[in-house]
């Protein structure tokens, strides 16, 4: 009955063909069910702020700042000691079935003083552990985008033209990022301030990509470049 209920679950959300592996054991999908029902009740601090019941799953240990200023959809799923932090300008905006692994931080700003702009992740987006995703300058990634484990974007860059004064002294720039719909970025993937990347792209595992690139392109290397097309 659980593994019923279970499938029909992820074939209504995700998956529309889910069925469990016919070697998995009956006591791991009763597991997957138990851990899958706390993670739902801890997601419940989210009904106040969103003014709706939307079904979040919330592992262990979430810490969250400027939590007002955070939108979260329906059937999200948070990994263990993830932080989230909503202090800037306009939203943290997560959206429909996403998926955000353990020990990542999705923090628009750091900064008191100088507050940065906004993080908005589309619907049905996942990204693997130790991600870290900043907002200084704004932060979009559209639909259907899946990610790797250690993925990190940073919109925001660190003037240092007068060695004169320390860099922390002399400010920052912020242009901000923009990741297409359907994208495929690799493991340990960073994209620097400035860089758009658009539909339908694959990014290499490993790859610094400092510029941006057009819909349909296969991107790797450090720094990026065009492998091939789509």
């Amino acid at each position: 009955m659980i593994k019923y209920l279970i499938e029909s679950y992820i074939r209504r959300t995700k998956n529309k063909d889910f069925i469990f592996d016919k070697t998995i054991h009956s006591s791991v999908i009763a597991n997957l069910f138990f851990n899958k029902l706390v993670a739902l009740i801890r997601g419940f601090r989210f009904i106040t702020s969103n003014k709706k019941f939307n079904k979040i799953f919330v592992g262990k240990s979430l810490i969250l700042h400027n939590k007002t200023n955070i939108k979260i959809g329906n059937n999200v799923t948070i990994g263990d000691y993830v932080t989230l932090s909503g202090l800037g300008n306009r939203l943290l905006d997560i959206g429909d079935n996403v998926t955000i692994g353990s020990m990542s931080h999705v923090i628009i700003s750091t900064s008191y003083n100088n507050i940065g702009s906004h993080i908005s992740i589309g619907n049905n987006v996942g990204f693997g552990e130790f991600a870290y995703l900043g907002g200084g300058g704004g932060l979009n990634i559209g639909d259907e985008t899946i990610i790797g484990q250690y993925f990190s974007a940073h919109p925001e860059n660190h003037v240092f033209g007068n060695n004169t004064l320390k860099i922390r002294d002399q400010g920052v720039t912020r242009l901000g990022i923009n990741i297409g719909k359907n994208c495929w970025i690799g493991s340990k993937v960073t994209i620097l301030d400035g860089v758009s990347v658009g539909d339908n792209c694959v990014i290499a595992s490993g790859a610094v990509v400092n510029k941006s690139y057009s819909s349909n392109k296969l991107i790797g290397g450090v720094p990026s470049k065009v492998i091939k097309e789509i």
